[in-house]
């Protein structure tokens, strides 16, 4: 239900992002918007599966960075789980976390160059500290009563393996799931940086205007996507597992004369580097600060707080389409077939269709964005909706939605809605590659004119800003009651 604290909160964050619209770079400025979105949507309509050789390596690709990535990240995420109750582990997973995945494979490529392990590593160390998280908390909620019953005796690590761990293994099971889904979009979009992934391939169709190429590498994502519970079976993840490696290719041998060239020269600080010493450092820092620090991360709270907004009026109005109060079965399987293609299609790429088809500036950001987490938002509410129990005498329609349903909805759809905002800003940090003015377009920038110091200071600065409202949106979750990881 309703009710003050959250009526309150709901309209302080909608006032933020209706100021944010008034300073925010919000246009539609190529020529013929709307000529070349319906060009893309013939060319989704009319694919060509044949025309790009290479398409189905890069898809094996994708799957096989995906599966190595979260393999490690899972492995190393659960070590991390068991000793996350100490700060400088919470510390240190937070730290990582923060950081994109497109960020990692960044750095990674300056020193290892396009090798498949600049991949894998960018997908698992993020989702390792991601795994930690998750994994711990669902290890702090587990049942005490199976440990409590038994034997005396039984040592620490017997009661984890026979007690908890089973209690806790659906959870954990299906978690790791999502994320694999997750590791495929992160895969995907791999290839905007040059690793031979799908998006390597979506990028330069679209630079050539080939919709119909374009169109198909995104229906055999879908496919891949949707029809995950078909091919992802229990008894085959061990062949999956060991097969993935050798799908991820060979790439260019690693120089390791760059990789210690980079740690000890290249991203220390300009000053610090010539032997100006600390006299040169703050001018330095200044100028940095001021240049670039501060005009991304005000673009990016900014087009963080729009989106977020945006985010949840549009789940509130998508939850319906799934929901099994409104229409029937057809009505509910088109909607699910919606809510899958806003979900699954990464907010990176779809970003970058919108940024060729409507030119450059914060409004394909925020569709995107918006999009593609009021798609996940939606899909969950709709779910936790089937499971509410409505009289026989309640109203139809419109006022069943606004007075039946929302009011018992909206303390989850928060919940929600604050626990993916640190996720939102990561994506809009990330979102500066394509040219929006946001972190991600400063450290871009910085990388391509060899400047590295620069580039670790101001992804620094984005893991610090991503830790920031990550802790912002667990206080505001504790002060209004909703759940501290929200389930469905």
């Amino acid at each position: 239900m309703f009710s003050y604290p959250t009526v309150r909160t709901s309209l302080i964050f909608l006032a933020i992002a209706v100021a944010g619209l008034l300073v925010a770079d919000i246009a539609i400025t190529t020529a013929n918007p709307w000529q070349d979105l319906g060009r893309f949507f013939l060319g989704v309509a009319t694919p060509n599966f044949f025309s790009t050789e290479g398409l189905a390596t890069a898809l094996l690709r994708t799957i096989a960075f995906a599966f190595v990535g979260v393999t490690l990240g899972s492995f190393f995420g659960f070590l991390l789980s068991l000793v996350y109750r100490f700060l400088p582990v919470r510390i240190f997973c937070a730290f990582i976390r923060a950081i994109h995945e497109l960020f990692w494979a960044l750095i990674f490529l300056q020193f290892f160059g396009f090798h498949p392990l600049t991949g894998v590593l960018a997908i698992a160390i993020p989702y390792a500290g991601i795994f930690a998280k998750v994994y711990s908390e669902i290890l702090e909620e587990a049942d005490q009563e199976p440990t409590r019953l038994l034997p005396p005796g039984t040592g620490a690590i017997a009661a984890f393996l026979y007690a908890k761990i089973p209690d806790c293994w659906v959870q954990l099971r299906t978690y790791t799931a999502y994320r694999l889904e997750c590791g495929l979009r992160s895969s995907a979009i791999l290839g905007f940086v040059g690793l031979p992934t799908l998006g390597f391939y979506l990028e330069s169709s679209f630079s050539m205007g080939m919709y119909s190429d374009a169109g198909a590498m995104l229906i055999l994502f879908y496919v891949l996507i949707a029809t995950m519970p078909l091919w992802l079976k229990p008894k085959l993840l061990p062949i999956y597992i060991l097969g993935a490696p050798f799908f991820l290719g060979e790439g260019l041998p690693i120089v390791w004369g760059n990789v210690e060239r980079f740690f000890t020269e290249d991203i220390i600080p300009a000053p610090l580097r010539d032997g100006e010493g600390l006299a040169g450092l703050m001018p330095w820092l200044g100028d940095v600060m001021v240049t670039e620090a501060l005009p991304g991360v005000w673009n990016t709270v900014v087009l963080t707080q729009i989106a977020l907004v945006a985010t949840g009026i549009l789940s509130l109005l998508a939850f319906p389409l799934i929901s099994k109060h409104f229409g029937g079965p057809v009505r509910r399987t088109s909607g699910h077939v919606l809510l899958v293609i806003a979900r699954s299609t990464p907010e990176y790429i779809l970003a970058y269709i919108l940024l060729q088809l409507w030119g450059p500036s914060m409004l394909p950001a925020v569709v995107a964005l918006a999009l593609h987490n009021g798609g996940i938002i939606g899909h969950l509410i709709g779910r936790q909706s089937n499971t509410i129990h409505l009289r026989p005498d309640a109203p139809h329609g419109f006022a069943r939605y606004t007075w039946e349903l929302v009011p018992r909805l909206y303390r989850p759809f928060l919940a929600f809605l604050f626990y993916r905002w640190e996720i939102i800003m990561r994506e809009t940090a990330i979102l500066g590659i394509l040219g929006i003015y946001t972190l991600g377009f400063y450290v871009d920038s910085a990388i391509q004119n060899i400047r590295f110091d620069r580039a670790m200071l101001l992804i620094l600065i984005t893991a610090l800003l991503n830790i920031g409202v990550d802790a912002l949106g667990r206080y505001i979750r504790r002060k209004l009651a909703l759940q501290t990881m929200p389930t469905c």
